[in-house]
């Protein structure tokens, strides 16, 4: 009789050791859940190196997992994972946290841009209106102008940049606009100058 409640008590451990030693599901399945989510937050995209982080952190849960796996039942621990899995968990987090930080940045800055720029091409439109015209100068001036209206057409895809969602395009379209019109007003500038100094000689 002893022996055999030695011998149920034995099976009882062993019983309950297997059913302690089960991986952390929940835990996992959330660390799973998390990379996703900051991927779907365009991670990749505005904060690739906290998702790489995020990625490494899964990359570790699953290769302890399968460390575990490998083992005999008995053998299994799973405290680790479960620490893997919180950690995977948080840096997942921090990726899909610092992707909405940098996008509402570079949606700012888009934005902010696009304004400067109208801004920039209302004035040098006026300045080209009013650059010194005569022998040599018409083709110029047209140009000018030419140069303008393709800086009003780019400032027009930064805007549909900026309503897609797509900011880093938005922010490189509008400095673009800005560098061009910068131009024409130096141009401008440069031909008015040069057409004083002609008259006062």
């Amino acid at each position: 009789m002893t022996k055999f409640r030695g011998a149920l008590i034995a099976l009882a451990v062993v019983a309950f050791a297997i059913g302690c030693a089960k991986p952390p599901q929940t835990e996992i399945d959330a660390a799973k859940a998390a990379l996703e989510s900051a991927r779907t937050a365009e991670a990749g995209e505005y904060a690739p190196e906290a998702l790489s982080a995020a990625e490494d952190a899964v990359a570790q849960l699953d290769t302890e997992l399968k460390a575990q796996e490998e083992k005999f039942a008995l053998m299994r621990r799973y405290e680790n994972a479960t620490q893997l899995a919180a950690s995977a968990t948080d840096a997942a987090n921090t990726a899909a946290e610092q992707a909405g930080t940098e996008k509402q940045r570079l949606q700012q800055q888009a934005t902010d841009l696009i304004a400067q720029a109208k801004t920039s091409i209302t004035e040098v439109g006026a300045l080209v209106d009013t650059a010194p015209k005569g022998k040599g100068s018409a083709a110029d001036i047209a140009a000018l102008k030419a140069d303008l209206a393709a800086a009003e057409s780019s400032l027009a895809e930064a805007e549909a940049a900026v309503a897609a969602g797509k900011f880093k395009d938005a922010v490189a379209k509008a400095e673009s606009v800005q560098q061009s019109v910068t131009g024409v007003r130096t141009a401008v500038e440069e031909a008015t100058a040069a057409k004083g100094g002609r008259k006062g000689t």
